[in-house]
Parts: C-alpha cells; structure tokens; sequence
C-alpha cells in the first residue's frame, strides 16, 4: 500500500527525531568520556528532543523533503557544545568525539533493520506502521552517517581528518571551516551531493536488509 505524503511524514517523526538527537547525544556522551563535560553541564547528553532540536534543521528541511519526495532526508540538530581543548589528548581525542555521532547513526540503521526484518512478515495491524517506521530509520541514519563523513568541517568527518592529519594540513584543513556549510550547499544546489550520496546509500541499504532482512 502505497502511503500518502501526510502517513510518510507521521512515520517519519520518530525515527528522525532518534537520529538526530541520538547522534548529538552521542557526541556529548563521547567527549564528557575523553574529558569535556561541556554538554554534561548544559544538559545536552540526554534523549530528550527538545534539547538538541533546530527548528530549521530538525523539522522544517526534513518536512519539506518528505512532502516533496526527495531521493533521500537528511537534517541536523542544535550541535552538542564541545570543547576541544579540554578532551585529555585534544588532537586524539577530537576524532573519537567526532565519530560517535555517525557510529551511533550505524548502530540505529542497523537496529531499524533488525526491527524491519521482524514484522515485514507480520500479519499484525500495526505491522505496516512498524515497516513503514523502519525503512524511514534506515534510510536516514545512513544518511546521516554518510553526510557527516565528509571530510568537510564542520562535519564530523571534517573534524576526524584534522586529527588524523599531520599537523601543517590538519591547520589547513580546520581552516576552511567557516567556509564548511557554504561548501555544502553548493554540493547540494550542484546535484554533486546526491552523486556521492545515492550510491553508498544504496550500497548500505542493500547490505544491511540482505543481512538482517
């Protein structure tokens, strides 16, 4: 049953919701371990959506994408505050704060998965609501695991290349971050965002529904 744009966006909220906040806890949570508490202090490592949503970022960009039937969803959340120079190793540590979000966004893709696969068979009522829900969380999880992999600051795939590159091109790299998000919306005016994107996100999907599904 094919479902209208206002069911999608009803199944939609949830698994949305979870990816970005979860993703933003988890960087809260991973630099309060290396030695920040910043986010601890502020409250900001906790489930709680209203803590980490953007009124632009978590509801209208992925509520315009949904209506309008875009290849794919993404969004963001009010960012988890870290700083840096208090993590016990600075340039170490940054890249383990940096890959928790997109590691918290795998591990949900892959419990969406799971779910998918336990009530596709279903013959319960609610099952299609379930399926519905599950496709949705896999879908964007990876994209957001994917996005944020771009070794773009201030993506979390930008911050993890500064700490893993030798000093002269970590600066370089950091440098551009004030030019990150502009950097970003030429990828996606250019339609160079979708070219990377929609390959590894069909790699993904297929990958984990031929495994748990």
């Amino acid at each position: 049953m094919e479902l209208s744009p206002i069911q999608y966006f009803t199944i939609s909220i949830i698994p949305v919701l979870l990816a970005i906040t979860v993703h933003e806890a988890a960087h809260g949570y991973a630099a309060k371990h290396f030695g920040d508490k910043t986010a601890y202090f502020l409250g900001r490592i906790t489930l709680n959506p209203i803590k980490h949503i953007d009124p632009v970022g978590t509801v209208v960009i992925p509520g315009m994408l949904l209506l309008l039937s875009a290849p794919f969803l993404f969004g963001w959340a009010k960012p988890v505050p870290v700083n840096f120079s208090n993590l016990n190793n600075p340039k170490k540590d940054m890249m383990w704060v940096a890959l928790a979000g997109p590691a918290s966004n795998l591990a949900m893709a892959i419990i969406w998965a799971i779910t998918l696969g336990l009530f596709k068979s279903s013959g319960a009522s609610y099952a299609l609501f379930i399926i519905g829900m599950a496709q949705v969380g896999i879908m964007i999880n990876l994209v957001l695991m994917l996005l944020n992999l771009l070794p773009i600051p201030p993506l979390d795939g930008g911050r993890m290349a500064v700490s893993l590159l030798p000093a002269p091109w970590s600066y370089k790299l950091a440098s551009i971050e004030r030019y990150g998000m502009f950097i970003l919306i030429f990828l996606i005016v250019s339609g160079l965002l979708s070219a990377i994107l929609l390959p590894l996100l069909r790699f993904f999907q297929g990958t984990l529904i031929g495994i748990f599904v």
